[in-house]
C-alpha cells in the first residue's frame, strides 16, 4: 500500500478514535461524580488515556509512512513498533494506578462511607460497552486494510476499555444491591483488563524490533510460492523477520549448475517478484542462488 494511502487511513481512523473517547471520558467522568461510582471514574480515566494513546499512534504511523532516507535506508517502519511500545507502557500505568486505589478502598476496611452509585452510573456503562465495542470494530477494520501494529493495538486498546465497562457496569449493579464497595472490586477488575492489554500489546510490538520470524504457516505459503516458480530445484534454505509492519524474506535457492548467469538471474528475480506480490506484507525478498 501507498505510504500517503497509509498515513490517511490511520490518520481519519485516528482522529475518529480522539473524538469517540473525548466525548465519552466526558460523560463518564461526569455520570461517574454524580452517581458517586469510583468505577465509572476510573472507566473514565481509562477513555482520557485512550485519547493519549491514540495521539502516540498518531505520530509513530505518520513517521512510519516516511519514505526510506539517507538516515534509514531501509525505512521507517519500526518507528510504528515504538509508538506500539510506549501506548502499552501508558495502559500500564493507568491500569496500575486505578488498580491501586481500588485495593487501597479494600484493605482500609472502612466501607461505611461509601455510597450505592446513582443510576446515571449505569447508563454510562451501557454507552461504554457499546460505543467502544463499535470503535473497536472500526478501528480494528481500518487496521487489517493497511496491515498497521499500531492502529491494531488501539484497536485491542478500544475493546479493552468495552471490557472494562462491562467489570463497572457489574460492579455498579452490585453496588446499587447493598453492596458498595463492589465498586471498588469492579475498578480492580477494570485495571487487571488493562494490565493485559498492556502486556499483550508489549509483546507484539518487542516481536517487531527483535527481528521475530513470520508465523510458520506464512513461511510454509512463501515457500510453497518459490517452490511454483519455474526453474527453482529446491530451497536450501528460508528465512523471514518482522520489520515493524513488514516483512523481510531470505531465501537460497538451487538451480541447475549448467544454467548461464543471466538465467540464474532471471530466476532470482522471477521468486523476488512472486514474493511481493503474492505477500503485500513483504517489503523485500533477496534471493541467492546455489547451483545444484
Amino acid at each position: 500500500m501507498e505510504p500517503e494511502k497509509f498515513s490517511r487511513i490511520a490518520m481519519k481512523t485516528s482522529v475518529v478514535s480522539i473524538i469517540g473517547n473525548l466525548l465519552l471520558s466526558v460523560f463518564k467522568l461526569i455520570a461517574g461524580l454524580i452517581a458517586s461510582s469510583q468505577a465509572m471514574i476510573s472507566d473514565a480515566v481509562h477513555s482520557a488515556s485512550d485519547v493519549f494513546s491514540t495521539i502516540i499512534v498518531m505520530i509513530g504511523v505518520k513517521v512510519s509512512s516516511k519514505e526510506a532516507d539517507e538516515d534509514h535506508p531501509y525505512g521507517h517502519e519500526r518507528f510504528e513498533a515504538i509508538a506500539s511500545g510506549l501506548l502499552s507502557m501508558t495502559l500500564a500505568v493507568v491500569g496500575f494506578e486505578i488498580g491501586r486505589k481500588g485495593v487501597m478502598t479494600l484493605i482500609s476496611g472502612d466501607y461505611s462511607e461509601l455510597k450505592a452509585p446513582g443510576a446515571l452510573a449505569l447508563v454510562a456503562a451501557v454507552v461504554s460497552i457499546v460505543g467502544k465495542e463499535a470503535m473497536f470494530w472500526y478501528t480494528r477494520a481500518n487496521a487489517k486494510k493497511i496491515r498497521s501494529t499500531a492502529l491494531m493495538a488501539d484497536a485491542w486498546h478500544h475493546r479493552s476499555d468495552a471490557l472494562s465497562s462491562i467489570g463497572a457496569l457489574i460492579g455498579i449493579i452490585f453496588a446499587r444491591h447493598g453492596m458498595p464497595v463492589m465498586d471498588s472490586v469492579a475498578s480492580i477488575v477494570i485495571s487487571l483488563f488493562i494490565l493485559k492489554a498492556a502486556i499483550d500489546i508489549y509483546k507484539e510490538s518487542l516481536n517487531s524490533l527483535v527481528d521475530k520470524s513470520a508465523d510458520p504457516k506464512l513461511a510454509e505459503q512463501i515457500r510453497a510460492e518459490i517452490l511454483s516458480v519455474e526453474g527453482v530445484e529446491r530451497i536450501d534454505d528460508l528465512k523471514t523477520r518482522l520489520f515493524g509492519n513488514k516483512m523481510y524474506v531470505d531465501v537460497e535457492i538451487a538451480a541447475k549448475g549448467e544454467l548461464t548467469l543471466e538465467a540464474s538471474h532471471e530466476i532470482a528475480g522471477a521468486v523476488h517478484l512472486r514474493i511481493e506480490e503474492v505477500f503485500p506484507d513483504a517489503k523485500h525478498c533477496m534471493v541467492h542462488v546455489n547451483p545444484v
